[in-house]
């Protein structure tokens, strides 16, 4: 399955939910979302029928697979290292997507979009623990210290998306210096940081079947 390259505000609207998945403009007015609520599609604004369990388990896992800008492949292994794990395999999961590289970065507020954080990953803007990381799906450890390349301050995308940081806020697990665009992993991130409305227990119901 390829990387979906259509409009990203058609998958917010497949999932009748703000996905924030282009920054600043989810904020602003010009948000599709805004204007057309209603699933993409010729019978998009049409009486839909009741949804079966599955389909809302599908439907949630696809939600949450789109918030994190992953492929099917990637978001089941995810799920199978979530199950494996000791705790409980929902909340593992939503753990082990927050610790993503390029989930971080845009936490802390490098980046306005996960999608532009991975951008700056692969394009070798950010450092951890002093070290060039390009993989997004690096997994950050507590007490790692990441940061935006000396040269790599002046890009006015980063300077945007620290300006406004302030409105997003930066989890408690995340330590920022904006002065110095760094920022540090204090503890693994917690369910309750998760504000988006995710209801993991339905992936959980639809892996194990």
């Amino acid at each position: 399955m390829a990387r979906y390259r259509g409009a990203a505000c058609r998958q917010c609207r497949r999932e009748k939910l703000k996905l924030f998945l282009k920054g600043d403009r989810c904020y602003s007015d010009k948000c599709s979302f805004e204007r057309r609520s209603f699933p993409p599609g010729q019978h998009g604004q049409a009486r839909m029928r009741k949804e079966s369990d599955y389909s809302i388990q599908l439907r949630e896992k696809q939600k949450v697979r789109r918030i994190y800008g992953m492929l099917e492949g990637q978001f089941r292994k995810y799920f199978k290292m979530s199950d494996r794990a000791k705790g409980v395999t929902g909340e593992n999961l939503l753990s082990f997507l927050e610790r993503r590289l390029d989930n971080t970065i845009f936490r802390l507020g490098f980046a306005s979009s996960r999608n532009q954080a991975r951008q700056l990953v692969k394009h070798n803007h950010v450092l951890v623990n002093g070290r060039r990381v390009n993989i997004p799906s690096f997994f950050i450890k507590v007490n790692d210290e990441i940061s935006i390349r000396e040269k790599s301050r002046k890009i006015e995308a980063i300077a945007d998306s620290l300006e406004a940081v302030a409105r997003r806020g930066v989890p408690s697990w995340l330590e920022l210096d904006q002065d110095n665009f760094k920022g540090k992993i204090k503890s693994m991130p917690d369910r309750q940081e998760i504000t988006m409305p995710i209801q993991e227990q339905l992936i959980v119901e639809l892996y194990s079947k």
